[in-house]
């Protein structure tokens, strides 16, 4: 199995009624998502709100999680930013506070050059003994890492896969292509999981996986074992969920979602707000239909 498994699953941050991080809220989703399924959780990701939690949200996240986790699964931290200076010390202090990885987003904002995207990622990965996720989201970021400079990227020791959303299976067929075996791809759009799994990914880094990850491992084996029929059973049956959770912005769905099934992580943090009430009839109706509500409600 890849180091990080086929099943990640980027976990929301519980915060509590005055919007502060909620750390043993977050412990217990940390065992609700590892008992469902996932392989390895990214903390402080884009669906963990990372844009507007501290450093020492961040650090005392990563630390709250990975002593919940234990080994059950592997804790990746998100340290990415648009400073190198600041990811490394990010980075550091994930290592000291025992993270399993590192998931290091494009420099969003600043719109480094291809050139200047090695140069940060290398730069950040040899500051660390940890194993390295790229993170390639053009959408949010405002750059897109390219393949020929993920391939060189590759040739890192500790660089060791990537996330990619930048939603073209062209794209991941040339990363694919350029890349060593040992270089896994994994899809960062759950919608794409299925397709990006028949052009050489190894699995998905998931908003989903908050909600169904024993479905979504399974499609992800029944996939990789042959069974392309039974995946995309599957596949069909999780699409409107898929879909749903990002009817607004990431990840205001899923923490609405979250509320409905009866695990209550909290409000999103300002500038996000809250599901409007068509929204969460939306995705009322979808959690209903896929058995995932309380029976009482």
């Amino acid at each position: 199995m890849p180091f990080f498994g086929h099943l990640i699953t980027a976990m929301v941050t519980p915060f509590d009624a005055d919007n502060r991080v909620d750390y043993p809220r977050a412990a217990a989703l940390t065992g609700r998502l590892i008992a469902n399924g996932n392989d390895s959780l990214v903390v402080a990701g884009t669906t963990g709100e990372s844009p507007t939690l501290s450093d020492d949200d961040k650090v005392r996240l990563f630390g709250a999680v990975k002593e919940a986790a234990g080994d059950r699964a592997k804790v990746i931290a998100g340290t990415g930013t648009y400073d190198t200076a600041h990811s490394i010390h990010l980075s550091k202090e994930a290592h000291r506070v025992g993270a399993d990885g590192l998931l290091l987003v494009n420099p969003y904002y600043n719109r480094p050059s291809q050139d200047g995207l090695y140069a940060h990622f290398r730069a950040v990965a040899e500051s660390t003994p940890l194993p390295v996720m790229l993170y390639n989201i053009p959408g949010r970021t405002g750059v897109n890492c390219a393949p020929e400079t993920l391939a060189r990227l590759a040739e890192i020791p500790n660089i060791i896969a990537v996330k990619e959303a930048a939603g073209s299976l062209d794209q991941v067929s040339e990363i694919r292509v350029r890349t060593p075996d040992r270089f896994s791809i994994y899809s960062g759009d759950d919608s794409l999981t299925l397709p990006k799994l028949a052009v050489g990914a190894t699995g998905v880094v998931s908003v989903a996986g908050n909600l169904a990850g024993l479905e979504i491992q399974a499609m992800i084996r029944a996939f990789l074992a042959g069974k392309v029929e039974e995946a995309l059973r599957l596949h069909r049956r999780l699409w409107p969920l898929f879909k749903v959770l990002f009817i607004t912005t990431n990840p205001v769905p899923v923490k609405a979602a979250m509320r409905l099934v009866g695990f209550d992580c909290g409000r999103v943090r300002l500038p996000l707000v809250d599901a409007t009430p068509k929204e969460e009839e939306q995705i009322q109706a979808v959690l209903r239909a896929l058995g995932l509500m309380p029976a009482q409600a």
